[in-house]
């Protein structure tokens, strides 16, 4: 009797202290729940343990979502029945929103939308041209259903509304010279950006402000119509008649569009000690004038244009060479190829000298950039300059060849496809980011009669150039029948819209921007493909594996626990 009370005793002694161990831990837990709690309210932070940090935005989106003043609205055009392969760019989308959603708290929301569930063909349509007003632009997609080949309509774009004001955003894009998944993935990797961008167009109230330089021959207002139109979404534009003024003002950034008469060495200094002040420029340069109007039968020469800006560019570390670079790859021009009755037959046929590039560098202003179409371009060196990084961003492809002045350009070149074996000069540059502290052009120079010498600046404060070879890369063409300019990049013989906007609003965000929203243009992602083929082999037995294992796992683990309380209760006894 007295085993039986000891043995009472102790256990009650035993489920005490169990009793108190549970409730200290009890205690415990709920205090670190508690501080858990207050350390995540001011303290917050994410964790992204993807290799390429698929799932974080740059500190540049970040910043711009926190100091949304008002609601962003992001209606999304990539919802309904959609082709397989256009899924991983949804996902995406919906993922990137996701993430600006919590930076942006309540200011942000967004909603993804069916543009084909309009109630009629005729409101369907109506709202197909609205959001191709709006720069989405209808693409048709292919994938197969039961083993047929199907054809689907998209929109792959958002609209993006700010205090009723609007903005849309072309979602699929890339270079289209790649493969169709590449381009994919390039889209994935541009999300962020495109979707940053359009949010920064619409909540900026202070533009930045960009000059356009004059006084020279420069191109046209109407040969750059397109070019103004594209850059004043983001910019406050300002003609800059550089011969008339005393020194260029403070702007963010200027840009020198294709002159044609020399500039005089006043203003050469003018131009120089804004570089030394931290200036940006983007210089667009001919080294050679040819006119397509002047072209006979016989063809012209084209002849060294003399702007007097070598020797400047020269001493900040680059050339451009007075020669001429044809590529296999390039654009057509239309030919008379005989007649049709007492009509001309008038045939587009490939031109060599204008030039259709898509080989880039790495660098963020033209990662996953589509084709650049360039007229009558020239291929460019460096030179030594302390303390400036060159870096080429444009090239020509491997099938090119340089032409070395005095060029003749012949019409007869269209008549015969051109010969590859013909163009093995390689790739040749044709655009730099120059970058760094450059030193003056008058530096141990006597100085022009308009410079005040106690300020004269010989060494720039860090800053950066942009140096094309192609004065035309932002020339627009006219539209003869509507009389009016179509946008730039778009070529009215093809059709085909290029990508010439786009690299010089890249530019001049990298230029301008420090640590800006074009640092999310680096963001790589890498495909990982499924082997088709070993798909195809291994099927069965993964889809065997998938079903079976977790009933064998499940089964396995009953068991284990029946029999771990089979032999824990049949083995216990009591005294008496």
């Amino acid at each position: 009797m007295n085993q039986v009370v000891n043995h009472k005793k102790t256990g009650l002694a035993k489920e005490n202290k169990i009793l108190r161990r549970d409730i200290s831990l009890f205690i415990v837990g709920l205090a670190g729940f508690v501080l858990l709690n207050v350390l995540v309210q001011n303290f917050f932070f994410r964790i992204d343990l993807t290799e390429e940090n698929r799932y974080s935005v740059s500190e540049a989106t970040k910043n711009l979502l926190r100091n949304l003043e008002g609601p962003v609205y992001v209606t999304v055009y990539l919802e309904g029945d959609l082709p397989v392969k256009i899924k991983p760019l949804q996902k995406s989308i919906r993922e990137t929103l996701e993430e600006f959603q919590v930076y942006a708290g309540r200011n942000l929301s967004y909603r993804f939308v069916d543009p084909l569930t309009a109630t009629s063909n005729e409101n369907r349509k109506e709202f197909f041209l609205q959001l191709n007003t709006l720069g989405i632009q209808q693409t048709n997609l292919f994938g197969e259903e039961d083993g047929k080949r199907i054809q689907k309509i998209t929109f792959p774009g958002a609209v993006v509304r700010y205090n009723n004001q609007e903005a849309g955003v072309m979602l699929l894009k890339g270079d289209r010279a790649a493969g169709a998944e590449e381009a994919l993935n390039q889209s994935i990797e541009g999300i962020e950006y495109e979707l940053a961008t359009a949010i920064r167009q619409l909540t900026t109230t202070e533009k930045k402000k960009i000059g356009l330089i004059k006084g020279h021959g420069e191109l046209e207002p109407v040969d750059i119509a397109g070019l103004t139109q594209a850059l004043s979404e983001f910019y406050d534009l300002y003609e800059v008649n550089l011969p008339e003024k005393d020194s260029i003002p403070a702007y963010d950034a200027i840009m020198i569009n294709k002159p044609t008469e020399p500039f005089s060495r006043a203003d050469q200094y003018k131009l120089d000690q804004y570089i030394m002040q931290g200036g940006k420029v983007l210089f667009f340069l001919d080294p050679l004038a040819i006119d397509m109007d002047s072209i006979g039968a016989s063809g012209s020469f084209a002849f060294p244009r003399e702007v007097k800006l070598d020797d400047q560019l020269f001493r900040y570390g680059v050339r451009i060479n007075k020669n001429l670079v044809q590529d296999v790859k390039s654009g057509v021009y239309p030919f008379v190829v005989g007649n049709l009755g007492d009509q001309p037959q008038i045939v587009p046929l490939q031109w060599p000298f204008f030039p259709i590039v898509n080989r880039y560098s790495e660098h963020p202003i033209v990662k996953n950039l589509d084709a650049v179409y360039l007229r009558f371009v020239s291929d460019m060196d460096t030179v030594q300059a302390q303390g400036v990084k060159k870096t080429p961003l444009v090239f020509t492809s491997e099938y090119s060849r340089v032409l070395t002045t005095p060029v003749i350009v012949t019409l007869d070149e269209l008549r015969a496809a051109p010969q590859p074996e013909q163009y093995n000069s390689g790739p040749q540059a044709v655009a730099y980011l120059l970058e760094g502290n450059f030193t003056s052009l008058f530096k141990n120079r006597v100085l022009p009669d308009i410079a005040q010498p106690q300020q004269f600046i010989e060494k720039s404060v860090p800053t950066k150039l942009l140096v094309c070879s192609d004065g035309d890369l932002i020339r627009n063409d006219f539209n003869q029948r509507t009389n009016k300019p179509f946008p730039l990049g778009f070529d009215p013989i093809t059709e085909r819209v290029f990508a010439n906007k786009e690299f010089v609003l890249n530019t001049l965000s990298y230029l301008i921007e420090e640590e800006g929203i074009i640092t999310a243009r680096a963001k790589e992602i890498k495909i990982r493909p499924l082997d088709q083929v070993k798909v195809q082999q291994e099927s069965t037995q993964w889809q065997l594996l998938n079903l079976l294992l977790p009933l064998v796992l499940i089964g396995g683990f009953g068991m284990i626990k029946f029999f771990i309380r089979k032999k824990k209760y049949t083995g216990f006894s009591t005294s008496e």
